[in-house]
């Protein structure tokens, strides 16, 4: 015997009854079949409503009752044979009748008492049933004669014994192939309707497996097994293979809605395997859950319970009392106060318990009663209660004896910004349980999912601001590599926010890159930068990255609120981390904190290793004794390419058309963004040093930066030509070349413009090439030298988007 159970979705129509029909057939090959159904999509919500409505004496529950009537007729003309339509459309209308003549008793008395709300509801599973077992000719079973309860209506406690008797007469006494029974149905002993709560079908048929002694009970509805998570919530969720009774209780208790949590008892109990299966896509393998399942897998699923109420007794009258724990959840039980979760303080200063929002007053009153003495002589506080949270669970058999699986999941939450309110583990480490705000849950579920299932994609929520040369270039750069890297390496870069001086343009669900500079253009959105801080942490998506491609001061000052809302910063702007020490090392410390990142390697050298390096050789015990460098590739462009034989106002011209300057290059030729980046690694080198203490020798004749705009400069260039010429003209002479050399050494730091021979490390750097000679207490007479590309949206862009996949790799 196998028992098949059909959900509401899989009678929904008359189409999705015909897939239902075949996958019986198949099944009635092999063995005795009895199927369970459900009533179909929503007929149960519509006879609520209905009887609602009667209650309130509103006549307007007769076009419910009307509508319940035509969706089984269609389904009748659809799936009967003609000549036994009359037969079948006869026996639902009786039952249609009852159904009118109760609720009319309903309206004309305004009242519904729970026997009478589960007499009404129950017509659902009785009216799919009987049209179930009449269009495949199979023998209709009374589940109100087999499946006997107590007299709780509303969710009656079934009488197993009674229960299990019942069936295994009936089916030992019948010997038809296939039965069809409605599920969620039952009876008193006193022949009363009682239904077995919402979601009670399961628990129908898995009371028929078990009664019948059942090879195998089959749930069949909409999804292709038990998913690791609501693949509602997180996309990269995937059916789990095999699953163990006691994982499938857990998860099914932690709100994984394919299956009814007090299902799982009774054939667990019998030891009779449970499959799920999706009535859609019959092919699909599905979940096989047994007494011992094992895919290798330390954790089986992740879910969550939403609309939770945590409330908290606490005091210092409850610190070595005995019965203090019992005295309060005796109080709850006689209050029917169902309680999820339960924590308690080693110190037994507190214990939190959550619950249903629904039960807040019950719960309060009750622990107030219990504990009135304690409460008027202030040992115990009065329960405190907090709303708006859920609870979000890890399950798994195997997590029991795995090491750092807590660890790691608190970890992943803290750096998402993820505060967690209550944390409970059972000493069987099956479930590890943490209360959370509400809002957090979809990002919560999605991070955790990232970090503990192999194959999981890692998504990351990009936010670029400033979307010129270096930005633009990323964002091409992004998506050329976004289906690389997802496949290589399961990283998702999925670009939610676009910025340029003016807009922005943010699509949680990841805007797409095609013609993203239109999409830019037309948004009707203005830029802000504060505002754009504030909407990014209202998304409240999973591993945000806020990217600065700017040159700003402005979009600098934002970063320290970012950081301390949890949202990562990756920057190509220097302004922030030469500015005052104290903003640089509180904008590490919120890092610290919020286990956030705040990268920066592009700051130096563009995509050069540079400030990694440093902070290898820091973190490996090394200590910087002196740093050589050329870091600024605009200037090396233009002191390479100057020789002489064309003028200085011509190559300067050149550095700016092709972008290796800023838009005024007296930004460069000043020496302050050399002076910025040797300050930034001298930083990262661990010494304190401020932007003032850094002695910037004039590289070009001070007149120079004394003229209004950047034509007049350029007027200028033409006019001090011969001075240029006389300087590089010198240095050809004695053989040497000009560098434009930051340098650090004994607590003092350098820029100037010097000329090198042929024995200097930088002596051969060509175009744009940045070269940082690092003297430590390990490298001394030859120093570490890392040389290349230094300038260019290019190389930039490719530095930034290397400090977005590092984010990823964390």
């Amino acid at each position: 015997m196998k028992v098949l159970k059909f959900g509401g979705t899989s009678v929904g129509t008359a189409n999705s009854i015909k897939r239902v029909q075949e996958i019986i057939a198949h099944e009635a090959k092999e063995d005795r079949v009895i199927v369970v159904v459900s009533a179909m999509t929503q007929v149960t919500n519509k006879l609520l409503a209905a009887s609602e409505l009667a209650a309130n004496g509103d006549e307007s529950y007769k076009e419910i009752t009307k509508e319940i009537e035509n969706k089984h007729f269609d389904a009748i003309r659809e799936l009967v044979a003609i000549d036994q339509q009359s037969g079948v459309i006869a026996n639902i209308k009786v039952l249609l009748n009852q159904l009118e003549d109760i609720l009319n008793g309903v309206f004309l008395v305004r009242e519904l008492s729970p026997k009478t709300s589960d007499y009404v509801v129950s017509f659902g599973e009785s009216l799919s049933s009987i049209i179930l077992s009449k269009s495949i000719g199979a023998e209709l079973v009374d589940s109100k004669s087999l499946i006997r309860t107590n007299t709780q209506h509303g969710g009656a406690a079934v009488l197993h014994e009674t229960t299990y008797e019942n069936i295994k007469d009936f089916f030992q006494s019948n010997d038809a192939n296939v039965f069809v029974a409605p599920g969620f149905v039952a009876s008193t002993e006193e022949g009363i309707t009682s239904t077995l709560g919402r979601g009670g079908s399961d628990f129908s048929a898995a009371l028929y497996a078990a009664g019948s002694d059942a090879a195998e009970l089959q749930i069949w509805t909409d999804v292709s097994g038990m998913y690791t998570a609501d693949p509602r919530k997180v996309k990269s969720a995937f059916p789990v293979k095999y699953a163990s009774y006691k994982e499938a209780m857990e998860l099914s208790h932690f709100g994984a809605k394919v299956i009814y949590p007090p299902t799982i008892l009774p054939v667990y109990k019998k030891g009779i395997p449970l499959k799920i299966k999706n009535t859609f896509a019959p092919e699909d393998q599905g979940t096989l859950i047994t007494a011992s399942a094992d895919e290798g897998m330390p954790i089986k699923g992740i879910s969550s319970i939403d609309k939770i109420a945590l409330a908290s007794l606490s005091g210092s009258g409850m610190i070595g009392i005995p019965g203090i724990s019992a005295r309060l959840f005796g109080a709850l039980s006689r209050a029917k106060v169902n309680v999820i979760l339960i924590t308690q303080a080693s110190s037994e200063h507190s214990i939190s318990f959550a619950i249903s929002p629904e039960d807040i007053n019950l719960a309060v009153e009750a622990v107030k009663e219990e504990f009135v003495f304690e409460i008027q002589t202030g040992k115990i506080n009065s329960p405190r209660v907090e709303t708006g949270l859920s609870v979000i669970a890890l399950v798994g058999e195997k997590m029991s004896g795995q090491v750092n699986v807590s660890g790691k999941m608190f970890n992943t939450l803290g750096s998402n910004g993820v505060n967690m309110r209550a944390i409970a583990q059972g000493s069987s480490e099956r479930n590890i349980s943490a209360v959370i705000e509400e809002k957090d849950v979809k990002k919560a579920l999605n991070v955790l999912h990232e970090n503990h299932f192999e194959g999981s994609n890692k998504v990351l929520n990009l936010f670029v601001v400033g979307v010129g040369n270096v930005g633009g270039t990323l964002v091409d750069q992004i998506k050329q590599q976004q289906k690389v890297l997802q496949k290589n390496s399961n990283i998702v870069v999925r670009v939610t926010g676009l910025a340029n001086s003016k807009k922005m343009l943010l699509n949680s669900e990841g805007i797409d890159l095609n013609g993203w500079q239109d999409q830019v253009e037309s948004s009707s959105v203005i830029f802000h930068k504060d505002e754009l801080i504030e909407q990014i942490a209202e998304l409240n998506l999973r591993n945000s990255v806020f990217v600065d491609c700017t040159a700003n001061y402005e979009i600098a000052s934002v970063y320290k609120k970012a950081l301390e809302n949890n949202i990562n910063v990756v920057t190509a702007n220097k302004i922030a981390c030469s500015s005052d020490y104290e903003l640089y090392q509180e904008l590490k410390a919120i890092c610290l904190k919020n286990n956030v990142k705040f990268l920066y390697e592009t700051n130096v050298g563009a995509g050069l290793p540079v400030i990694g390096t440093i902070n290898d050789l820091v973190h490996s015990g090394d200590r910087i004794q002196k740093i050589e460098a050329t870091v600024s590739g605009s200037l090396n462009f233009i002191f390479n390419t100057y020789d002489g034989n064309n003028t200085f106002h011509d190559v300067v011209s050149q550095a700016k058309s092709e972008g290796y300057t800023e838009p005024d290059p007296r930004i460069d030729l000043s020496g302050v963004d050399v002076k910025r980046k040797i300050l930034i690694l001298i930083r990262e080198a661990g010494i304190k040093m401020e932007f003032d203490d850094i002695e910037v020798k004039d590289i070009l004749p001070k007149a120079c930066f004394e003229v209004d705009s950047v034509e007049d400069f350029f007027n200028l260039l033409k006019n001090d030509e011969p001075t240029f010429q006389e300087m590089v003209g010198n240095a050809q002479s004695e053989g040497r070349k000009l560098r434009v050399i930051a340098k650090y050494e004994d607590g003092k730091a350098t820029v100037e413009l010097q000329a090198v021979d042929s024995t200097h490390p930088f002596y051969n750097l060509q175009g744009t090439d940045n070269t940082v000679a690092l003297y430590t207490d390990r490298y001394v007479s030859q120093p570490m030298v890392i040389q290349g590309a230094g300038a260019g949206a290019g190389v930039t862009a490719a530095g930034v988007f290397a400090d977005i996949v590092r984010i990823a790799n964390y």
